[in-house]
């Protein structure tokens, strides 16, 4: 089964397509509108703007949300093929991404992290962009940019502006003036925004505490089933036994790959870190989380998969977790 997966053969990408509409069938059938996890309440900017296009309509946002899916499992396998960086073709990131939707079914609607997720794979991309680059790294800019629109959907998202600096330090000599033009990067699309509201004569003051309700003053909190807990175990189990065999392997990559794997080590700590810290963060953050996990189990399913029998036992216990988490949240 995971050797199947490991291709890159046009019936790859239409098993992963019809696994995603498997995974999100429950959804399609008994959609949720955003207002059922509060994500319609003193939403950002951006977010209010994508319900609105999307009209409030419960069956609407969650057929938007499953392309934006789609979008990001495109965009994680298209970042390994530019950059290379776990040393195989592969679409297993995307088949990872997928699957990791489906283990919280009260998520899959509309909600702000999905976009923000989107612009964290773009932001990652341009900061890997400044390896090597001559002169002035002026991605990084790009970089900063992206992670600002993103938080303009989900203002936590501002806190993987870290990885401009974390780029910077992997990548880059320490130049002031890129750091300079990063931070510049993030505090554009705001400026932007702040200008707008000006302009237009809208309350400054009802912006600012909209982004202060959004950053600290939101109470999170979320209930999670048995299955869902005991599936969230194993999986993670699968996620640090991966990363533990990429960290024994990685010095013997190339330079950018190496990098580019540490990148994602610090997207994947400042998902973590932000939900233990900041109180207005909760289970919704899986959704960063998962991309520096998808490239990690990828990683490890195309290597050691190839010597061993047991990474084809994590591969059917990660599918058949999610089956029994969708199935019985909507027997329920």
């Amino acid at each position: 089964m995971l050797n199947k997966f490991r291709g890159v053969t046009p019936d790859v990408v239409i098993l992963i397509v019809v696994i995603s509409i498997l995974i999100w069938i429950g959804a399609f059938l008994e959609p949720h509108p955003p207002s059922s996890l509060d994500f319609e309440n003193r939403s950002m900017p951006l977010f209010s703007l994508l319900l609105s296009i999307t009209g409030f309509n419960a069956l609407v946002s969650v057929i938007a949300a499953f392309f934006l899916v789609l979008l990001t499992a495109f965009l994680l396998v298209n970042f390994n093929t530019s950059v290379f960086f776990i040393g195989a073709r592969t679409f297993l990131p995307a088949l990872i991404f997928v699957l990791f939707t489906g283990l919280f079914p009260e998520q899959q609607m509309m909600n702000p992290v999905l976009p923000a997720s989107i612009f964290l794979i773009l932001a990652l991309r341009r900061i890997i962009d400044a390896y090597k680059a001559q002169g002035t790294a002026y991605s990084l800019y790009d970089a900063g940019f992206l992670l600002s629109v993103g938080s303009l959907f989900y203002a936590n998202f501002i806190w993987f502006g870290i990885l401009l600096i974390a780029g910077i330090a992997l990548l880059r000599t320490g130049n002031l003036r890129e750091i300079v033009i990063s931070l510049l990067g993030l505090a554009t699309p705001w400026f932007l925004v702040f200008g707008f509201y000006y302009v237009l004569g809208k309350d400054l003051n009802g912006l600012n505490e909209l982004i202060r309700y959004n950053l600290s003053g939101k109470e999170s909190g979320f209930a999670l089933s048995r299955v869902t807990i005991a599936v969230l175990i194993i999986d993670t189990i699968i996620l640090l036994i991966s990363t533990a065999n990429l960290i024994t392997v990685i010095n013997k990559k190339k330079i950018r790959s190496r990098k580019t794997f540490v990148l994602l080590i610090w997207a994947f700590l400042i998902a973590i870190g932000t939900v233990i810290f900041v109180r207005s963060v909760s289970v919704e953050i899986f959704w960063l989380a998962a991309v520096p996990a998808s490239y990690f189990i990828s990683h490890y399913f195309v290597f050691a998969g190839r010597r061993r029998i047991i990474p084809e036992v994590y591969f059917l216990i990660l599918f058949l977790g999610i089956a029994l988490t969708q199935v019985l949240h909507h027997i329920q």
